[in-house]
């Protein structure tokens, strides 16, 4: 017992899971989970998902009861999203340039 400090990417979604509900999600969306939640990770399968899977081939399941959140970027979501944005800008060669563009308002 105590406090804790919790970071994510995007929104945290808290959700109250009834005894046996389940959810499945990516596994790289878990932020944290109550004792009490069951989680197992499943291969997604498919040779579809194998080649053109995108996120990941593995989804986490949550079972009740007890309280998950979830986060709406995940790390690896964030980092290419960051880096696609990064290319193509006008400070090439400077790591804070295309950060601090970001920041400043002028997205032209």
């Amino acid at each position: 017992d105590g406090l804790a400090f919790v970071h994510s990417g995007g929104m945290i979604i808290e959700k109250d899971l009834l005894p046996g509900e389940l959810i499945k999600v990516d596994t790289g969306c878990i932020v944290a989970f109550t004792q009490t939640v069951n989680y197992d990770i499943q291969f997604v399968g498919g040779i579809k998902n194998t080649i053109f899977g995108g996120e990941g081939l593995f989804f986490a399941t949550l079972s009740g009861p007890g309280k998950v959140w979830i986060q709406s970027l995940p790390v690896s979501r964030l980092a290419g999203r960051l880096m696609a944005y990064s290319k193509g800008g006008k400070e090439e060669g400077s790591v804070l340039g295309g950060l601090g563009r970001m920041f400043d308002g002028d997205n032209n």
